[in-house]
């Protein structure tokens, strides 16, 4: 398998982004650069969290989606829901690279992970709106919810100059999530047919590339969504990750035509907002 690999940011990163032709795409890596008390930062921490309050089998109580599920079924929907509340009730303060990716002209921002660390550093701006995916089982037929710059909920999409989208929801405002088996599966259904994803953010995604930051591939969840969300997008993409990639990381990469910055989040945070980095 052969995809691109740079070891340094190159030039047209920095540029992209700060131009807002490179829009940010989000994981929960992006928690490591907060310092302080973190919440959940991968699906397994988040799974221990879960179930060292609710008891679930022993072989799925470090599978997040099944042990969530579990509580659902046995515990009530309201149960996980506020689990989840709890698990995310503390956002850390934003790094210097969430203050720096709120403050771009991007037209689009993806966050896929459930904390509102960079809804935070957005606050400072009134010209962004916020979509997120919502659970079937809690609104049944309506795949995202808008909500306007101080958190209140629109019935129709709003126009905004960064349009900033969490796919699996998240604590703030409204606790939405997409975490059980049966959540993913209703969105994992349609999504080859794009119909859980915002007409504005494929609309946008047209002129873009995206840019990952504190995200891994290992898993199907992410690359499922990742896929879907980059379809149809002019590219070109990049992925920060240190780590040697698993095979269906790599795999993916090739795939999907993403050039591999291969190196620390915190090198590439701190080259980021220093505005200056060494072309590749």
């Amino acid at each position: 398998m052969t995809y691109a690999t740079v070891q340094e940011v190159p030039t047209a990163v920095i540029e992209g982004l700060a131009a807002g032709t490179l829009a940010p795409y989000l994981g929960p890596g992006m928690l490591s650069l907060c310092e302080g008390t973190l919440p959940p930062a991968d699906p397994l921490a988040l799974a221990a969290v879960l179930t060292a309050k609710v008891s679930v089998p022993g072989k799925i109580k470090n599978r997040l989606t099944a042990a969530a599920q579990f509580i659902e079924n046995f515990k009530h929907r309201k149960t996980l829901v506020k689990g989840m509340d709890e698990a995310y009730a503390a956002a850390p303060a934003p790094s210097a690279l969430h203050r720096w990716i709120a403050a771009l002209p991007a037209p689009v921002i993806v966050d896929c992970w459930y904390d509102d660390t960079l809804g935070q550093a957005l606050a400072a701006r009134s010209d962004w709106a916020e979509v997120q995916g919502l659970a079937q089982s809690e609104h049944f037929g309506t795949w995202t919810g808008w909500y306007d710059a101080q958190g209140a909920a629109s019935p129709d999409p709003i126009a905004a100059q960064t349009l900033y989208y969490k796919p699996w929801g998240g604590r703030s405002p409204a606790s939405n999530y997409l975490v059980s088996d049966s959540d993913y599966v209703e969105v994992l259904t349609e999504i080859d047919i794009q119909t859980p994803i915002p007409a504005e953010v494929q609309q946008r995604r047209g002129s873009l590339g995206f840019v990952f930051l504190g995200c891994r591939f290992n898993d199907q969840l992410p690359r499922a969504f990742a896929r879907q969300i980059m379809k149809r997008s002019q590219g070109p993409h990049f992925a920060v990750m240190a780590e040697e990639p698993t095979r269906m990381e790599a795999r993916f990469m090739e795939e999907q035509g993403i050039t591999r910055i291969a190196l620390p989040l915190a090198a590439v945070a701190a080259a980021l907002t220093a505005g200056a980095a060494t072309a590749a």
